[in-house]
């Protein structure tokens, strides 16, 4: 099984301005078939990894779901701020 937070936080890294503040949870689902993520950072940031119109969540989303495919099991992206 793939850490899928430590692959989340590999692809997001690069993209924020402020490294020290950033930081992926895995959080306990309501199912067995889900992963929940959540991404803390910055304000400036968050905007950033959510991109306009929630284009780079989406595909970020995307990405990460292809990384879980092994392991049948949705993945749930969340954006926090700090």
């Amino acid at each position: 099984m793939a850490q899928l937070d430590q692959v989340l936080l590999d692809l997001v890294k690069p993209m924020v301005v402020d490294k020290d503040n950033l930081e992926v949870r895995e959080m306990p689902s309501s199912s067995d078939k889900e992963i929940v993520l959540y991404v803390y950072a910055k304000n400036d940031d968050i905007a950033r990894l959510i991109g306009r119109k929630g284009s780079m969540a989406s595909a970020l989303r995307q990405v990460m779901s292809v990384a879980s495919h092994t392991d049948n099991k949705k993945v749930s992206i969340k954006f926090e701020q700090i």
